[in-house]
């Protein structure tokens, strides 16, 4: 009984593992994509650089979280995952980060995005 729970749980984990990857590489994604719209006064060129190097930084939790998920999802299931993280970390950053706000078109909008995930996952065709 022990060894049944033992191994569902370590197999929850290396399920969950990937996940997680793909969040800390969303995190880093962002910076590169949208963290120099507050550095305006910066000449573009620096700015290229630097988002490349946080990109590179975001492709070393990105490979890593495909390659391991691919083990448990299809690439279909493992960027419809990637493109719901990235949502929900955007949403984060933007109003943390940029100071935006989400207004109601943005949610009606990432909800039919799930909604999308949902058919995905667990779609009844």
């Amino acid at each position: 009984m022990v060894k049944i729970i033992c191994s569902t749980l370590t197999k929850m984990l290396a399920k969950s593992y990937p996940i997680l990857l793909l969040v800390i590489s969303n995190v880093f994604m962002m910076f590169a994509w949208y963290g120099h719209l507050k550095f305006t006064d910066k000449p573009l060129y620096s700015i290229i650089f630097f988002s490349w190097l946080i990109a590179f930084v975001e492709y070393c939790f990105a490979v890593p979280a495909n390659r391991l998920g691919h083990q448990y999802y299809s690439a279909a299931e493992l960027k419809t995952m990637q493109e719901v993280i990235t949502l929900c970390v955007f949403v984060v950053f933007s109003v943390l980060y940029l100071g935006e706000s989400i207004s109601i078109n943005h949610i009606i909008g990432f909800i039919l995005i799930f909604a999308g995930a949902f058919f995905i996952f667990k779609g009844p065709f």
